[in-house]
């Protein structure tokens, strides 16, 4: 995995967090949640790869 990978994240989490806060105190709730749950999902999806690499190694290893 890269370093560049958690920055990225860290970078989303910091810009979803601020977005979260500035729709919350503007009374927009539901966009708040809506914005935190895609900032959410696209952390997921940069992940998914890393994860199949994950799963296909466990696979492997449990596979004699």
């Amino acid at each position: 995995m890269d370093v560049t990978l958690v920055f990225k994240i860290a970078a989303i989490g910091i810009g979803v967090a601020v977005i979260h806060q500035v729709l919350t105190k503007s009374g927009r709730e539901e966009y708040a949640m809506l914005t935190t749950l895609s900032g959410v999902l696209i952390v997921v999806m940069m992940l998914l790869p890393y994860l199949e690499d994950l799963f296909s190694s466990l696979k492997k290893l449990m596979d004699f």
